[in-house]
């Protein structure tokens, strides 16, 4: 175990060195390179912040509103059939639009039950088996303008399902 934490010590400087000394016996000017791709980021980051407000006002707005309590109450007696706790859904929802809301809700959990409960353990785990699948399809598609995401939207939201469900019988088999 110590190896690994030597090595995730040193593995970006010797990466950043490598880089360094590639690019001067390769007679590349790593520096506007690297000017380069700083540039190209902050293009894409204008291109991309009015989706990401959008994205992130829609979220306050469905949280703020009930829907997300109603649509978590809706859900609930499915979520029991797969032995999934109810403090649990809202996070499960709010996870496929934003990664950082559905961490809010994860921390409320710590704080009422604990990291090491049941419930913590199985937010932990679903928090490392979903995806974001809107923000990710929204920022990733509209990036390259791709406008029709044919079966992208359902293969996603199956694999988070998927990866929800693997979160209830991964804290199972632990627990």
């Amino acid at each position: 175990m110590k190896f690994l934490l030597y090595f995730s010590d040193f593995i970006v400087p010797f990466t950043m060195f490598y880089i360094i000394i590639y690019g001067f016996f390769n007679h590349i000017d790593v520096y506007e390179n690297f000017l380069k791709g700083v540039k190209e980021g902050f293009e894409i980051v204008v291109k991309i912040a009015p989706t990401m407000i959008a994205l992130l006002v829609s979220i306050g707005i469905f949280r703020t509103s009930g829907a997300l309590d109603f649509i978590s109450t809706m859900i609930t007696p499915i979520g029991r059939i797969f032995h999934i706790p109810s403090e649990i859904i809202p996070v499960f929802i709010v996870r496929i639009f934003s990664s950082s809301a559905a961490v809010s809700f994860v921390l409320d959990l710590f704080k009422e039950y604990g990291p090491d409960s049941k419930i913590g353990m199985m937010v932990s785990i679903l928090m490392s088996c979903t995806e974001t699948v809107i923000y990710t399809i929204t920022i990733y598609y509209m990036s390259v303008k791709i406008k029709k995401t044919r079966w992208t939207l359902p293969g996603a939201l199956f694999a988070t399902i998927a990866g929800a469900i693997a979160s209830v019988i991964i804290t199972g088999i632990i627990l």
